[in-house]
């Protein structure tokens, strides 16, 4: 074998580890990113209304936002599939939410209070049908310049239905 063709085989043998090595390197990163966007992306993370209405980058941009469902507010055009609602903020905390009484306490209070953070809402679509006052809804949309969030998707949590019952008696 000449010296010509041991250079070729050696440059070759390199090119070829260098090869495996990068396509390790790019695919342990593929992988990192895979998993930090997927975890990101299923994140129960939702914004409060005082956190979007202090934010200025948000226009316009995918966020979620929860709040207490102002009952008197709620209107819906059945011909145009419209909804429109207003919600208040509440504390996204549960320690919180636990120390002012419970869910239902802190989305009774939130309803109530003239002098709290709102925001308008509009939804195009069924009306759902545990949207009424004091419901917790969480939603997914974008807010817009104008001051209305633009809600893609809904999901509403009546707290009333889904506390547990107090036990009459104690286990030791």
């Amino acid at each position: 074998m000449g010296k010509n063709a041991k250079i070729i085989i050696g440059i070759s043998i390199i090119l070829f580890v260098c090869g495996i090595a990068a396509g390790f390197v790019i695919l342990g990163m593929s992988g990192l990113y895979l998993a930090s966007s997927a975890s990101q992306s299923s994140a129960p993370y939702f914004m409060t209304v005082s956190e979007v209405l202090n934010k200025n980058n948000i226009v316009d941009k995918p966020i979620r936002v929860s709040g207490a469902v102002v009952g008197d507010s709620i209107a819906f055009d059945e011909a145009s599939g419209e909804l429109t609602f207003q919600i208040a903020d509440v504390p996204a905390d549960y320690r919180t939410i636990e120390q002012q009484g419970g869910l239902a306490v802190v989305l009774e209070i939130a309803v109530n209070d003239p002098d709290r953070q709102r925001i308008q809402v509009l939804y195009v679509g069924e009306k759902p049908e545990l949207l009424h006052n004091m419901a917790q809804a969480i939603m997914s949309g974008k807010l817009h310049s104008d001051g209305i969030f633009y809600a893609d998707e809904i999901l509403l949590k009546c707290p009333s239905r889904y506390e547990e019952a107090i036990p009459d008696q104690t286990i030791n």
